[in-house]
């Protein structure tokens, strides 16, 4: 294993100084915390999420002027603790209420909840919306149902700008759900991630060997087959996502995320070969963004997701301007 590391039971705490220390102009740590927030919060509905590390630049990228209020880091691919996750829900109320975005795992799902608990026995206004885009398997590794992966990132980013356009806490969670819903994503593996503790990648795939449908925690998908070409590759992902939809989708907008070890070159060829499906199907394409926005360390990979645009106000909210380190 070769890292550019200190020591690996450090690697969150000194990610988490050099993330706020890289754009005070934007963010900052609060004190003896796992948690990143916005230098500048408004009178609106604090958003809150997070999940383990090793997912970067999720979620502390997207802190900023449109999108989160905070993030709440855990351990390498393990939830944050709800008196984490309290420290950032007191820290981004502003009295109009806190909404927790969470990606659909048994451990994140439990200490949000614990967290929103103990804020609401405090006097703090707090719901959640549980984000559960994965559609290649239904039950997985830490997870009962569909997983929480790339999406999520889509339900930022729609909330952001309801919640800064002044959204009530109750508007957002109906939102949040009803976006949720129209939000599949499914993701390919080439090579597995190594999490630094353990040294060694967290599964085994051969030279000539991709897997479909795979976790951002390396968890299994649900075919293993030999490498294929991106064009092979986008019609399957694509096909299997709009199966999922109970009517094609007439407007989407497309999301390439890269799982960590991909380069940018591989994400644009793989996104001009989706793109050429979606057109071959007669679907609108109205939004398409590429890059490295939900990791899983250094994975060799990527995940295609797609949102159906039913709602113009959608797109106008994944059109508009932030202030965030990743978007």
């Amino acid at each position: 294993m070769k890292k550019i590391i200190n020591q690996p039971d450090l690697i969150v705490p000194e990610m988490l100084q050099g993330i706020a220390r890289s754009y005070p102009e934007l963010i900052h740590q609060i004190n003896d915390s796992r948690v990143i927030a916005k230098n500048e919060l408004k009178k609106q509905v604090g958003l809150v999420s997070g999940g383990g590390s090793g997912h970067e630049p999720a979620h502390a990228g997207f802190v900023g002027e449109g999108m989160l209020s905070a993030a709440v880091l855990g351990d390498v691919f393990t939830s944050p603790t709800p008196d984490q996750i309290e420290i950032a829900i007191n820290e981004v109320n502003q009295g109009q209420g806190v909404l927790l975005i969470v990606k659909n795992y048994t451990g994140d799902i439990l200490n949000f909840e614990m967290a929103k608990d103990l804020a609401t026995m405090n006097g703090i206004e707090v719901e959640m919306v549980v984000v559960d885009d994965d559609v290649a398997v239904e039950n997985s590794t830490y997870t009962a149902g569909k997983r929480g992966v790339a999406g999520t990132i889509l339900v930022h980013k729609i909330l952001g700008a309801a919640a800064q356009n002044g959204a009530s806490l109750a508007e957002l969670k109906t939102l949040g759900q009803r976006i949720v819903k129209e939000i599949k994503t499914i993701g390919v593996a080439l090579a597995a991630a190594t999490v630094p503790e353990v040294g060694k990648p967290g599964f085994i795939l051969a030279e000539d060997e991709i897997e479909f449908g795979v976790g951002i925690h390396g968890e299994p998908g649900y075919r293993k087959e030999k490498i294929q070409s991106s064009k092979t590759m986008a019609q399957e992902l694509v096909d299997k996502i709009l199966t999922k939809y109970d009517k094609k989708p007439e407007q989407i907008g497309v999301l390439v995320n890269g799982m960590g070890a991909t380069p940018l070159m591989e994400q644009f060829i793989f996104m001009n070969d989706v793109l050429n499906e979606l057109e071959a199907k007669n679907i609108t394409i109205m939004f398409h963004k590429v890059g490295n926005f939900m990791t899983s360390l250094d994975m060799a990979g990527l995940s295609l997701t797609l949102i159906n645009l039913e709602d113009e106000k959608w797109l106008t909210a994944l059109k508009n301007p932030v202030e965030t380190i990743s978007w």
